[in-house]
């Protein structure tokens, strides 16, 4: 799964928890209405008259919510499973208008509105199987690759097709079930009672529609939105038994807890929906904020290195011209002074070597103040760091293992030049990983020392540093990369020392380096 899978639900994977949640949730449910309506299954309740156009009301409002959130998703996503998933739920909103119209007792007591015995029953027999038959599509079209056409056309165009669609098939069954009612087979004896062919014409097909639907989810590669839409499946079969079974007449308890299983099972993919998208919304703020963070770092760290450069470097290099005319000036006369054109190239040469030393005056660029200092949970630092980092971690195949402590003490530091360390140094890993063929695997861990205090390392299997080399890639200005400035390693060092730590690298086993620093924890 790449890392833009994690931000659609047709792609993204459950995890355990949601995946144990799903079953707890279809286990409790079953339970309770098994409990509840079995020892009372003799029992003729009192048609309530608020009841059904509460429930019908509560039904409508909550699959039409899920459904514009769904037509959302896909205007951005533009996936063909998520439309025809918000097409199912427009269509169960809509087929609930002519069957709230025909069901007897809603607006004229002991008959529907419109429509006669069996429309109502009829059109909970396709509001029912319609909606599997949606879910079946959508566990079919779900792995699909996007496609080029539905990433080019406007979303508004598919979205109202479809609707045209879905609603032409919801006017084309409330008329069959209401001009052809006469036609229908018998479902329903009266207003009450169902008939004894009740099992054939409307169980069978629910639960041969809801079984099919499973079984494409189940083994396709699941994912949440579709874990979710499994249990609703398995909410529907539950109906099927409860609705006739012991009890088959209407306003019994199994028919009552049918209709609140039925509000349950419509409202958790909303539900789910809901918590999706705040959760995507959260990560897409940390992600913003940590991107933000690190310009800030990156930014702060350049415009340190470049004043720095530009002020210090400017004075030695305008003496070197200036002494290098002068001692051209002392050669071209007609009796050259060697002794002062000598002594004008000597203090070239000692300009040379000062603008040299002047990288090391950056240092001074990181000495804080105290007052900018703030507690830092190093742990939650790493965590942090390697979040901002996974999109490069990921297109690179490179496996992270990260072992942290857990247990470690705060420390007194600047946040944004610590997490600029850590970037600097998971960032050279990822480099020399991808240098070279082999296994590429990064390994951050933190532990606390008694001789150091607290130690993190970032270890890899790359090209290594050759110990020749293993104090001189801190000199300012030396890289062992093609393209390096040679200041990132540099720039870090200065970071720790300003923080009263050490900053080294040893050689990783078997091959590649490890870069560690040490840090003292507040007391």
């Amino acid at each position: 799964m790449s890392q833009d899978d994690i931000f659609v639900l047709t792609r993204a994977s459950p995890g355990p928890v949601q995946k144990l949640l799903a079953v707890a949730v279809v286990l409790a449910i079953v339970t309770a209405a098994v409990s509840i309506s079995w020892p009372l299954a003799g029992m003729q309740l009192r048609p309530v008259e608020a009841f059904v156009p509460f429930y019908l009301t509560a039904m409508f409002l909550i699959e039409l919510i899920t459904a514009v959130l769904l037509f959302s998703q896909f205007s951005i996503l533009r996936t063909r499973a998520l439309l025809i998933a918000a097409n199912g739920y427009v269509f169960t909103a809509l087929i609930m208008i002519p069957f709230t119209l025909t069901f007897p007792g809603v607006f004229e007591p002991g008959q529907g509105l419109i429509g006669g015995l069996q429309s109502s029953a009829w059109l909970y027999v396709l509001w029912h199987c319609g909606f599997a038959l949606f879910v079946l599509g959508f566990a079919l079209l779900k792995d699909l690759d996007l496609s080029a056409p539905y990433w080019q056309v406007r979303a508004l165009e598919p979205i109202v097709l479809s609707l045209a669609l879905t609603t032409a098939v919801v006017l084309a069954a409330a008329f069959i079930c209401i001009a052809g009612e006469a036609l229908l087979p018998t479902i329903m004896l009266d207003r009450f009672h169902f008939g004894d062919m009740w099992p054939y014409y409307v169980g069978a097909p629910i639960a041969s529609l809801c079984i099919c639907a499973l079984i494409v989810l189940w083994s396709r590669r699941r994912t949440v939105l579709g874990l979710w839409l499994m249990v609703v499946m398995c909410l529907y079969l539950v109906e099927v038994p409860l609705s006739y079974y012991p009890t088959p007449f209407r306003f019994s308890v199994g028919w009552y807890a049918v209709r609140i299983i039925g509000i349950i099972s419509s409202g958790v993919v909303l539900i789910v929906l809901l918590y999706e998208i705040s959760k995507l919304y959260a990560r897409l703020l940390r992600a913003v904020r940590a991107q933000q963070s690190e310009r800030e770092a990156r930014l702060m760290t350049g415009d340190a290195v470049a004043a720095t450069i530009a002020h210090e470097v400017k004075q030695p290099l305008s003496a070197m011209i200036t002494r290098a005319e002068t001692g051209t000036r002392w050669l071209d006369r007609s009796t050259p002074d060697l002794d002062r054109a000598k002594a004008e190239f000597k203090q070239i040469a000692a300009d040379g070597y000062r603008a040299g030393a002047v990288i090391d005056s950056i240092r001074a660029n990181f000495k804080n103040d105290p007052s900018t200092r703030t507690s830092v949970d190093v742990d939650g630092l790493i965590g942090e760091t390697i979040a901002m980092l996974r999109g490069d971690l990921q297109k690179h195949r490179i496996v992270v293992q990260a072992e942290l402590n857990g247990d470690l003490r705060p420390i007194m530091g600047d946040r944004t030049q610590l997490q600029q360390v850590l970037l600097n140094l998971i960032t050279n890993a990822i480099d020399a990983m991808t240098a070279r063929d082999g296994p590429r695997i990064l390994s951050v861990s933190s532990e606390l020392r008694d001789d150091s205090g607290i130690v993190v390392s970032v270890a890899d299997t790359g090209t290594g540093i050759g110990p020749q080399d293993a104090e001189r890639v801190f000199n300012p200005l030396f890289t062992t990369k093609s393209g390096g400035m040679g200041m990132g390693l540099s720039i870090c060092r200065s970071i720790i020392e300003a923080h009263d730590g050490q900053l080294w690298v040893v050689q990783n086993a078997p091959q590649g380096a490890v870069f560690q620093f040490a840090l003292r924890p507040s007391k």
